[in-house]
């Protein structure tokens, strides 16, 4: 095939919006080693998708699940292994740091006292304000 068309793809997919998501991600599985179905040439991979899309030897549900997916997985991170320490060589940032790792797992202050903490604050605001 010397050159892909949008009316070589279209009957394999629904619109040129859809081709378009399709390809890009065709494009990702063949940068992530996939052994494409046809002859790359020396044609740019986003060419190779478009080809292999318009030859109908893709099995474009399983692509079209592929590009949910990949906007659908999201990172689990385990929160007991969660730590600010940020892994720096400067003993002042590992002191700075390990400082605010201590004022984060204090126990919460009392809501009340918080309330009368921010009314000070406030006060103090107002009167530099004023000033």
């Amino acid at each position: 095939m010397a050159r892909t068309t949008n009316s070589d793809t279209l009957p394999f997919v629904e619109s040129r919006y859809e081709l378009g998501m399709l390809a890009s991600q065709r494009v990702r599985d063949l940068n992530g080693g996939v052994e494409s179905v046809v002859e790359k040439s020396n044609d740019k991979l986003t060419v190779v998708a478009l080809r292999e899309i318009a030859t109908g030897q893709l099995e474009i549900d399983n692509l079209r699940h592929e590009f949910v997916q990949s906007y659908k997985e999201s990172p689990v991170t385990d929160t007991a292994s969660e730590s600010l320490e940020v892994g720096t060589e400067d003993p002042m940032l590992r002191e700075i740091d390990a400082e605010l790792e201590n004022a984060l797992v204090e126990t919460p202050a009392d809501p009340v006292e918080m309330a009368n903490e921010l009314e000070v604050a406030a006060d103090d605001v107002a009167t530099d304000d004023q000033e």
